[in-house]
């Protein structure tokens, strides 16, 4: 991998991140000068990023973005995306109501646990292994409760408890997004 290449996925893991622009520059500028020096050395750039370039912008992101924040960030993203999967439920029920059963509490108890778990330790998973994680966690966790604990509903959602749970996520999601559009858009370094 070039190291070109290389700065290009640390800067856009620490953008998606929410690195500030100053520091995404501070931090491109070091990792280039890092490279560089690598180079003048006779060393490879596997030798400073090691094998996994996402796992090495991670770990740097982790140490500018605490887990206090990042926690944070999560714990109010969270109920945004359920009430978000609930709105949906709703509409395609066209019900003020939705029944939760224990299976499918389970599913998405254990697919959200599994997902903070290895998001705060690795970074973003994305889409694609985000699904892979739902079928592999929580579609058996789903199944076995229902196996245990029945079918039966445990308790009804109405539609005024799901726009309730996604406010306190939307503010904290508009908030971003206003400060990433406010943003200036960084420069690479020259390599």
């Amino acid at each position: 991998m070039t190291n070109e290449r290389i700065l290009a996925v640390c800067r856009s893991n620490w953008e998606y991140r929410g690195i500030d622009d100053a520091a995404v520059r501070e931090m491109l500028a070091e990792l280039a000068a890092h490279l560089e020096d690598a180079a003048t050395a006779g060393r490879a750039p596997r030798d400073v990023v090691g094998d996994d370039v996402q796992a090495f912008a991670a770990s740097w992101a982790r140490a500018r973005r605490p887990l206090y924040r990042r926690a944070l960030r999560m714990a109010a993203l969270i109920p945004l995306v359920a009430g978000v999967l609930l709105l949906f439920v709703h509409l395609r029920r066209w019900s003020p109501a939705v029944d939760v059963t224990p299976g499918s509490l389970a599913f998405w108890v254990a697919l959200a646990a599994a997902t903070v778990l290895l998001e705060l330790r690795r970074g973003s998973l994305g889409l694609g292994r985000t699904w892979v994680v739902g079928l592999v966690v929580g579609l058996p966790v789903a199944v076995l409760t229902e196996r245990v604990a029945g079918d039966g509903t445990l308790f009804s959602v109405p539609l005024w408890l799901t726009v309730l749970v996604m406010l306190p996520g939307l503010g904290y999601a508009v908030t971003e997004h206003r400060a990433a559009k406010s943003r200036p858009v960084a420069d690479p370094p020259a390599a």
